[in-house]
């Protein structure tokens, strides 16, 4: 093993010594400022506008009809019918052929299962769900419709207050 010269040694040492010599703090910067550091409090003015209280916002109407929305869950694939897919494909694979072309339809055998598997599992429906869609009639004259999971004790005709997105009988 060869070693290095020593003037190489000595300058590639020096060529260290002044790269990291870059992260030494400047003594300029050391100083305390000749400034102060303290200043006096900022003077409060008024702001430009008045400040805005919100409020909630309050609508007034009568319950104009009441549907019953049932709907399927969407549901995604756990993977399980993949996988259940990718097993059976390569026993069914497995049985066809001899070497090379057996282990090429245990190959094809898993990834047609594993596709199969994923496409009958996601063709499964998920349960239903029923929920109701309140609409009202505001005094304004507009429509509001709202999706509820339950109308609770609200019937066609009721009189409603409409309060942060809420609907409450009145």
């Amino acid at each position: 093993m060869t070693s290095l010269p020593r003037s190489l040694s000595l300058a590639l040492g020096l060529v260290a010594v002044v790269s990291l010599s870059a992260c030494v703090t400047d003594p300029y910067y050391a100083r305390p400022a000749p400034y102060p550091t303290a200043y006096p409090a900022p003077v409060a003015r008024p702001a430009p506008y008045p400040a805005y209280q919100q409020s909630s916002y309050l609508e007034y109407g009568r319950i104009s009809n009441i549907e019953v929305m049932q709907s399927e869950q969407a549901r995604a694939p756990s993977g399980a019918g993949a996988i259940i897919g990718g097993l059976l494909g390569a026993v069914v694979g497995n049985q066809i052929g001899h070497g090379g072309g057996r282990a090429l339809a245990t190959g094809i055998g898993v990834m047609g299962g594993a596709v199969a598997g994923n496409q009958i599992e996601g063709n499964q429906r998920g349960p239903i769900v029923q929920t109701y869609r309140i609409s009202v009639q505001t005094d304004n004259g507009s429509m509001r419709a709202f999706d509820v999971p339950s109308p609770g004790d609200l019937r066609i005709g009721d009189r409603v207050r409409i309060q942060d997105g809420q609907i409450q009988r009145f």
